[in-house]
């Protein structure tokens, strides 16, 4: 590796931007094996419990927010390696050719390689924040669509307390979770999601306000 070219190691680290930690909703715990079957007392009457995460990841509409996240993230990450094995592979050429180059030509073109791998942790930060800016806004339009949809499940299920995802054991009965996929399903199963984009220049100020 050239000069102080590259500090691959941060480059790397700025770049890693996992598809895999994409998600609208927290994942409920996997179900353990071999545990006792849970025997319920009788329901409650006008107690319901719900939860709200599940019931989004299990929808249409949070599935296909996951799949259009995941896809968000993994363009960013074939961008980002793209530009990233570029500059690795000049840097492995110029430190072919160090022997041929006089030590000014040389150190003028490992400044210029680290202009560019500096650009492209810039790059890799603003591409993170732009992925969780677009998390944020899918999870508040997904609050938008379940909230009307949470209070109609309330009253027809005639609930006076409703309990959202902090319920260790509750009879299957009291549960209102399924009731409000379906009617998530029913409402709206996508829309259009693409990634937030937080480089645009903010448009000029109008000549008056500059007086």
């Amino acid at each position: 590796m050239t000069f102080k070219t590259l500090a691959a190691a941060g480059c790397a680290a700025a770049i890693s931007v996992s598809a895999a930690g994409v998600a609208v909703a927290q994942a409920p715990a996997p179900a353990q094996t071999n545990v006792p079957q849970v025997i319920h007392g009788p329901p409650i009457a006008g107690l319901c419990v719900v939860s709200v995460d599940a019931a989004i990841l299990n929808s249409a509409v949070g599935k296909n927010a996951n799949m259009r996240l995941q896809q968000i993230a993994q363009q960013v990450q074939a961008e980002l390696s793209g530009e990233q094995a570029a500059i690795e592979n000049d840097d492995k050429q110029l430190s072919a050719q160090r022997a041929t180059l006089d030590q000014n030509t040389f150190e003028q073109r490992a400044a210029a390689l680290q202009v560019r791998a500096n650009a492209l942790q810039r790059k890799a930060e603003l591409r993170r924040r732009e992925l969780e800016a677009t998390q944020q806004k899918v999870r508040q339009r997904l609050g938008q669509e379940v909230e009307p949809l949470l209070q109609q499940v309330y009253q027809s299920k005639q609930c006076s307390v409703l309990l959202d995802g902090s319920v260790v054991f509750a009879n299957p009965a009291m549960d209102v979770t399924g009731q409000l996929v379906t009617s998530l399903n029913a409402k709206v199963t996508q829309f259009p999601i693409e990634r937030e984009r937080l480089d645009q220049a903010a448009p000029a100020a109008p000549a008056a306000a500059r007086k």
